[in-house]
């Protein structure tokens, strides 16, 4: 990103998988950082975090915490959230929040770097990060709203353990290693063992028969296109993949679309990349996109189950950890910063603790 004022920065949730990866983006893309005060829950805190060639302790994370705070990126769950988020944003910070908190809130921007950053204009101290599902649907779908309209999406996901966390990429790791040595696989993360099985619930059940995760993709996703009467509907599948989600996408158009034209359209999105040649095998993996901040797309055809040739079908892949949470989170504080809507609120008060400057 262009130079710009160095900012104070704090990551709630630091020694958790996305807290950790929002440390890790905040480093690669040379963030405008004054300070860096990583935060955590009182177990967690007094423990070190390796930042470049430095290593900084993990302070609590309390409403004074946030004093001389510019921007927050919380990734502490919804709890956390609704509690110290409000405090935060009292204190001057903008807090950008990657928990459900926050997402349906009227009041609050949900937002994805590429397709509705112009919302940002009217946040009022709390920015929402979509789910990751939703993250890396949003801007395919925008490259067909502002072309061809939408009339309706069908969407399953096959989402990687590492949306649960650390502990269920390590339970997921403990079962391949139980059936190879022939022992029983004991699951405690999910209702059922996840390796070598695919499970049709992430998060709980609604009245609908829907999963909450589902539901996510359904709302968020009307949300962030503003499309409010958008007809589309979700079913979430965890699968025994460590990083990246993929997802199988059906969306009938207003508009007539070839496969050629979708292909082009895709990749005209910034942080698009198509990647389809299936007469080499070529389309996009979980193992490929892991680590990667790009969306990937491919296996782009044309569904005959639509006429008039308004229906297109793609695969679409992408890092849930990164694009799926900490980068999105670290674009739209770039995007605040660039834009001047920051409160600046490091400018205005001393640090409630002492932090360390990444190198």
């Amino acid at each position: 990103m262009s130079q710009s004022t160095p900012l104070s920065v704090a990551v709630v949730g630091a020694t958790g998988v996305v807290g950790r990866t929002m440390v890790q983006v905040l480093h690669e893309r040379d963030f405008p950082l004054g300070e860096l005060r990583l935060l955590a829950s009182g177990r967690s805190a007094g423990r070190t975090v390796q930042v470049g060639d430095r290593s900084i302790e993990v302070l609590e994370a309390t409403g004074d915490a946030f004093e001389g705070v510019d921007i927050a990126l919380f990734s502490a769950g919804a709890e956390t959230s609704k509690e110290l988020a409000p405090q935060a944003a009292a204190r001057g910070t903008t807090v950008i929040d990657n928990s459900s908190a926050w997402r349906m809130d009227p009041a609050v921007p949900l937002v994805v770097s590429q397709v509705n950053a112009g919302d940002l204009d009217w946040h009022e101290g709390i920015v929402a990060n979509p789910n990751c599902s939703t993250m890396q649907l949003a801007p395919v779908l925008m490259a067909l709203r502002d072309s061809v309209g939408i009339e309706r999406v069908v969407v399953d996901t096959y989402q990687s353990v590492s949306g649960t966390g650390a502990d269920a990429m390590a339970e997921l790791e403990g079962q391949i290693r139980a059936h190879v040595a022939g022992e029983p696989k004991e699951a405690s993360i999910y209702q059922h063992p996840i390796a070598f099985n695919a499970l049709p619930e992430i998060d709980v059940f609604l009245d609908n028969g829907y999963t909450k995760e589902e539901w996510k993709v359904v709302t968020e996703s009307r949300r962030i296109l503003h499309l409010p009467e958008l007809r589309i509907s979700c079913t979430a599948v965890r699968v025994p993949v460590f990083v990246s989600h993929s997802e199988a996408v059906h969306v009938e158009t207003t508009e007539p679309l070839t496969p050629e034209r979708a292909r082009r359209l895709f990749a005209s999105v910034a942080g698009v990349v198509v990647n389809d040649d299936p007469a080499s095998h070529a389309y996009p993996l979980a193992t490929d996109a892991a680590g990667r901040d790009e969306i990937f797309v491919g296996r782009v055809r044309q569904d005959p189950s639509v006429r008039d040739g308004r229906g297109i079908a793609f695969w679409v892949v992408s890092d849930n950890l990164r694009k799926g949470a900490a980068t999105n989170a670290v674009e739209i504080a770039e995007q605040l910063a660039e834009r001047g809507w920051v409160k600046a609120a490091g400018r205005r008060g001393a640090a409630a603790a002492p932090v360390e400057t990444p190198a």
